[in-house]
């Protein structure tokens, strides 16, 4: 089974967030990671604090978990990478919140500088800087193998190792046992043959703890004006049905949590069907598909999910 975990967060009015993560790195395709979240509210003790509950928002999300050795160049001509989507994620603490402020207060600080004496539409000076060198540097180099560890090694494995990583980084700051370790392979490389894979047998969805897809991406509240083009690109159109439905079982039908992506027909007919109305952007597709074939790009201006107290 691939890495993940889950989470319970209890709010005002007697609500709760419920989520559940799976590791993109998982190598059966056909597992279902909407599907495993479904499961998840059966838990007893999910499902007992559920009981009686009704679903108010449903929304997804790929979570950049890569770390200090995954963070791009984050400046560039009149912008910055900031938070969670340069992968400022403290893995082990299960944290990213603090270092998307700290980041922004470092941008913020840059561009005040570079207002200042006139400058605009360049780099960012000092803002890279600040966070390799600063508190974010700080946080994530110590925990830099957690991730790299878990993936090769399991759950077990990376909670020693990676204890005894941080343990030493705590000593002397900088130093680790391991290094620098790399991730290894993409998610998408990560991704084995169907043959090579059992089916995975999923339980219908009850109706009152678990739900299909299509009624739960409605309550996302997501919409897309139907006459534009779509903003979910295909480098070749042939590559779905006659590559990954056949080598992976057609794993965009599954690892989409919103749908988008149907194999209709059979046999010679089969076709591969893109229903960008209901994307939830979530970018999954972009990150997993075995063939790299498929780019998310920014639809017309404001469309798209709005979750509601999210």
């Amino acid at each position: 089974m691939p890495g993940g975990g889950s989470f319970i967060y209890h709010l005002e009015n007697n609500q709760v967030y419920v989520g559940f993560v799976v590791h993109l790195n998982y190598e059966n395709p056909h597992l279902f990671p909407y599907r495993e979240f479904q499961r998840f509210k059966h838990h007893p003790m999910v499902a007992e604090l559920l009981k009686g509950g009704k679903r108010v928002a449903y929304g997804a999300r790929a979570i950049t978990e890569g770390g200090w050795q995954s963070m791009p160049k984050l400046e560039f001509p009149g912008g910055a990478l900031l938070g969670c989507a340069a992968g400022m994620v403290n893995v082990p603490r299960i944290k990213g919140n603090h270092n998307a402020m700290l980041s922004g207060i470092a941008a913020a600080e840059a561009a005040v500088a570079a207002i200042a004496v006139g400058r605009s539409g360049d780099l960012l000076d000092g803002y890279e800087a600040d966070v390799r060198g600063g508190p974010i540097a700080k946080d994530l180099k110590r925990v830099r193998n957690v991730k790299p560890l878990w993936s090769r090694y399991g759950l077990f494995a990376s909670l020693i190792g990676g204890g005894v990583d941080m343990w030493t980084n705590s000593i002397v700051p900088g130093l680790s046992i391991f290094g620098t370790l790399k991730h290894g392979k993409s998610d998408a490389a990560a991704t084995g043959k169907a043959a090579d894979h059992p089916i995975i047998d999923y339980p219908k969805p009850d109706g009152t703890l678990s739900f299909d897809r299509l009624t739960n991406v409605a309550f996302s509240f997501t919409n897309h004006e139907e006459s534009q083009p779509a903003h979910l690109h295909l480098a070749d159109a042939s590559i779905p049905v006659d590559r990954n439905l056949p080598d992976f079982a057609g794993p965009s039908a599954r690892y989409c949590p919103a749908g988008v992506y149907e194999f209709v027909g059979e046999g010679a007919a089969t076709k591969f069907q893109i229903n960008f109305q209901n994307c939830v952007h979530c970018k999954t597709c972009d990150i997993k598909d075995p063939a790299q074939n498929i780019t998310w790009t920014v639809p017309q201006g404001g469309d798209g999910p709005n979750y509601p107290n999210m």
